[in-house]
């Protein structure tokens, strides 16, 4: 009985651990704009320049829209298949979301203005 007591106990503390750490853990963070002029942009937190490489991961997506005529727009154009819209035309605003990054090349873009509008990383 005693046994039964003391491992019910310990697993308990283990779950009561794990949720926690799974709570502390916030996910790393790109910041990406698009507008109001015919600029857009996917940043690190902190960093000057526009993303260049990044490691593999999720990563947590924080998107200011600041007009309705643009868009963003993530696409792999290297290593796999993956294209995702988070913002869409007439959206203004920002949005969060989340996206497991895998190794290849990707494109973040304006579909409207594609030509114009755009940036490429690399997730190694």
């Amino acid at each position: 009985m005693r046994l039964r007591i003391a491992l019910v106990t310990a697993v308990a503390g283990l779950a009561a651990a794990g949720v926690a750490t799974a709570g502390s853990s916030a996910l790393p963070k790109l910041n990406a704009t698009v507008g109001p002029d015919f600029t857009i942009t996917l940043k690190k937190p902190g960093a000057g320049q526009s993303l260049k490489t990044i490691k593999a991961g999720k990563y947590s997506f924080v998107t200011k829209d600041k007009s309705g005529i643009h868009n963003f727009v993530l696409e792999k154009v290297k290593g796999g298949k993956f294209e995702k819209e988070i913002t869409g035309v007439g959206f203004v605003g920002s949005k969060t979301v989340t996206i497991n990054l895998t190794k290849g090349r990707y494109k973040y873009f304006c579909t409207p203005h594609e030509s114009t509008m755009f940036g490429f990383f690399v997730v190694t």
